[in-house]
């Protein structure tokens, strides 16, 4: 058996079908073994093996050897049951691993957007329980400046004048601010802020819209709104809370391979988040 190429298996009558090299990623592993006829308990019938376990558990075995990393949904939470399944196949380096709930479980993340309308301008606050998340939503964020007459003030951008790109606050990692409108600056000239969120190109002055656009953007990246207040009447404050559920850094094994051995499973963090 050990020299067929596409192997099929029926766990708990869900059909697979992978290569036999997939299986054998663990040699010591009992579905390594299974390929050599070494393990009873997996039954060959009619060209497939039978095993008797659940086959959704086993959908997420079979992506952890093709891949050799740990990926589950968001809703996922059955650890200790698809730890007893990696440790049934003799996976010890993913059993280890969904040992360690906290790594993997998902975490909620909370986003406050603070804004305030004074006259002619208006201004944003962002607070981030996750500094990736505000580190991201940073470089979506540009504020530009630029100066135009009293006279032109009803027109779209300033004439005749580039605008220039500001830079946002960066108070701390996990927050920033910036703002959008006019401020009057000397003789009939004012200085005018607009702000542009990508992927939309628009230049916004007016802060009203800022705002709609700001919220829109923050609702298609999966966070969900959960409470509108207002902060200070007097200073017409008002707060947006959001949240968001968002899974952990993914967990990959590497096995490194040493002459005479079957080689030995490290678990390591992998780079897509660094945000805590």
């Amino acid at each position: 058996m050990s020299n067929r190429e596409l192997v099929v298996l029926s766990v708990g009558g869900v059909r697979f079908v992978t290569r036999a090299s997939t299986l054998q990623q663990f040699p010591e592993s009992r579905l390594a073994r299974m390929l050599n006829d070494d393990d009873r308990e997996f039954k060959l019938v009619n060209g497939e093996f039978f095993v008797d376990r659940d086959g959704t558990l086993f959908s997420y075995i079979m992506d952890f050897l093709r891949t050799l990393q740990v990926s589950l949904p968001a809703d996922f939470s059955d650890y200790e049951r698809l730890q007893r399944e990696a440790e049934f196949y003799g996976l010890y380096p993913l059993a280890d691993l969904l040992s360690q709930e906290h790594l993997l479980k998902p975490r909620l993340e909370i986003l406050e957007v603070r804004f305030s309308l004074q006259e002619m301008q208006a201004f944003f606050r962002i607070f981030g329980s996750c500094s990736t998340t505000v580190e991201t939503l940073a470089e979506q964020i540009t504020v530009f400046t630029g100066q135009q007459s009293g006279q032109s003030w009803n027109s779209p951008f300033p004439s005749q004048k580039p605008l220039v790109p500001l830079p946002l606050e960066r108070p701390s990692h996990h927050d920033m601010a910036f703002q959008c409108g006019t401020d009057y600056s000397a003789g009939d000239q004012f200085v005018a802020r607009y702000v542009s969120i990508k992927p939309d190109n628009r230049k916004l002055i007016n802060g009203t819209n800022v705002l709609g656009l700001l919220l829109d953007t923050l609702l298609k990246g999966g966070f969900r709104l959960i409470s509108t207040k207002t902060v200070s009447s007097e200073e017409k404050v008002e707060c947006y809370i959001f949240e968001r559920m968002k899974r952990r850094a993914g967990l990959t094994v590497t096995v490194n391979q040493t002459p005479g051995s079957s080689g030995v499973a490290q678990a390591k963090r992998s780079q897509m988040q660094k945000g805590k």
